[in-house]
């Protein structure tokens, strides 16, 4: 007893819980193995057991992804089938009859990097980075949440233990929300067919890549000749790699809004206190089940709603003009509607990974208005052509907003005034943006007498000084 009083809390907490681990103390394994999703063979229960020993060992504040990384890649290596030379070799040839017929479609010039074929595995470690970045805001949440809850529901005579732990208690908690999420990432590495073919990018900048194994399941059952289904996914790889390189700001603007979105996500602290209440260690199934139905993640707020939907409108946006650029770019194709069905098909469905993400994370990744952005896409390019339907991805403020989605007439007249040189009609945006343009050059330095002597300038009696050209217009 007098030993164990010399022990710090986290000390006697960590004795007991590698004792609960270790299956002296009431928690079977395999039991275990199950709440983290894993299968209960022995080499996968002995990978859990190593990483949450590890995360007990582990001192830092921060949850560590590689338990993540590690899951998802052996997941992904899974039933790995090397690519053939054949195949390689079609697929190399695909990306560059592709990068030709996107000429005729886009004027975003091409990529200068080579396209990349890449196994799951590969995919997985690219992507990584990107996913633990959204997930980190919910994780964090679920942990603290996680760790409140046990402290308020513990005995008195172990809430000093509980208190003192926290960080060890949170580093836990952090390591089966990363298990749960390789599992996601492992099993969507066996779906996702491209880079982009989520529809945010995962990739680093200006990264072209397809996944040979499975493009291959793709095409399986469609009856369709692999060259086909080959070309067509490469033209849409290509445009959405083409269209994040040319609009620099538009990966760092959807990652943005995904973070802000799951930052303001809070845990159902009631749900977790019934969790803790009713918890059995022998059987801690109830515990995964909550982490990923979606239980603990209440409502959304107004807040998210309104980040959602701005969200949801640059995704259709987003993928609504790789549908119409990639159309465009296939008419020689001879059943590239029947791909183009499945594409959609795919997309509007999702598959048990994405809607795993989805309540891992309370978000889904489907532009849901996907068909009225393509709709709008098609109109501007029948009215005005690509090059000025193109150049609306220059800077955000140009972006098309929810409203031209829904009737893009205005947005279309505007295109229209501007392709004949004339100067659209002016908005308060107008007016704010000049009002903020003359306040800077007040402040530009000191001010410097003109030929008269009267102010600023003796060409401008109003004293207000030479007026900066108008941005450009906003449409």
């Amino acid at each position: 007893m007098a030993e164990d009083d010399d022990k710090s809390p986290e000390d006697q907490l960590r004795e007991m819980l590698q004792n609960l681990l270790s299956g002296q103390g009431g928690v079977d394994a395999s039991s275990l193995a199950g709440a983290a999703g894993l299968p209960s063979d022995p080499t996968a229960v002995a990978a859990m057991m190593a990483q949450f020993q590890a995360a007990m060992r582990n001192q830092g504040d921060g949850i560590d992804w590689k338990v993540s990384t590690d899951q998802a890649t052996q997941i992904a290596t899974t039933g790995t089938v090397v690519t053939s030379a054949a195949d390689r070799t079609a697929l190399e040839q695909a990306f560059h009859v592709a990068s030709l017929w996107l000429a005729d479609a886009t004027s975003i010039t091409e990529l200068t990097a080579e396209p990349r074929l890449m196994s799951r595995a590969e995919w997985v470690r690219a992507s990584m980075p990107v996913w633990s970045e959204l997930a980190e805001p919910v994780a964090t949440s679920i942990s603290d949440a996680l760790t409140r809850v046990l402290e308020e529901q513990a005995p008195e005579e172990m809430q000093g233990m509980i208190a003192g732990a926290s960080k060890l208690l949170r580093g836990l908690g952090g390591t089966m929300f990363a298990m749960q999420l390789g599992q996601v990432v492992g099993q969507l590495s066996t779906e996702v067919v491209s880079g982009g073919d989520v529809g945010i990018p995962l990739l680093d900048d200006n990264v072209v890549a397809i996944l040979p194994q499975n493009v291959r399941a793709f095409g399986d059952g469609l009856e369709l000749a692999d060259d086909q289904v080959q070309l067509y996914l490469a033209v849409r790889e290509l445009a959405h790699a083409r269209l994040f390189r040319h609009a620099r700001w538009l990966r760092l603007h959807l990652i943005s809004s995904i973070t802000e979105f799951a930052r303001g996500i809070r845990v159902d602290t009631d749900r977790l206190e019934s969790l803790a209440e009713s918890f059995d260690p022998s059987n801690p199934e109830e515990l995964r089940a909550a982490l990923v139905d979606g239980s603990l993640i209440p409502p959304k707020s107004e807040t998210q709603l309104a980040t959602l939907r701005r969200l949801e409108t640059t995704l259709a946006l987003v993928e609504g003009w790789v549908d119409v650029v990639t159309n465009e770019a296939t008419r020689r194709l001879p059943n590239a509607d029947a791909v183009a069905e499945t594409v959609r098909r795919r997309r509007a469905t999702g598959g048990p990974a994405e809607s795993a993400f989805a309540t891992l994370v309370g978000l889904e990744l489907r532009p849901r208005r996907l068909r009225e952005a393509a709709a709008m896409w098609t109109a501007v390019t029948a009215a005005v052509g690509p090059e000025l339907r193109d150049s609306l991805w220059s800077h955000p403020d140009l972006m098309p907003s929810g409203d031209d989605v829904d009737d893009p007439a205005g947005l279309i007249a505007a295109l229209e005034a501007r392709s004949r040189g004339e100067e659209p009609e002016r908005d308060e945006m107008d007016d704010a943006l000049d009002e903020l343009l003359r306040g800077a050059d007040a402040t530009d330095g000191p001010a410097v007498d003109g030929p008269s002597g009267d102010g600023p300038s003796g060409d401008d009696p109003s004293g207000s000084g030479p007026r900066r050209e108008d941005p450009p217009p906003s449409v």
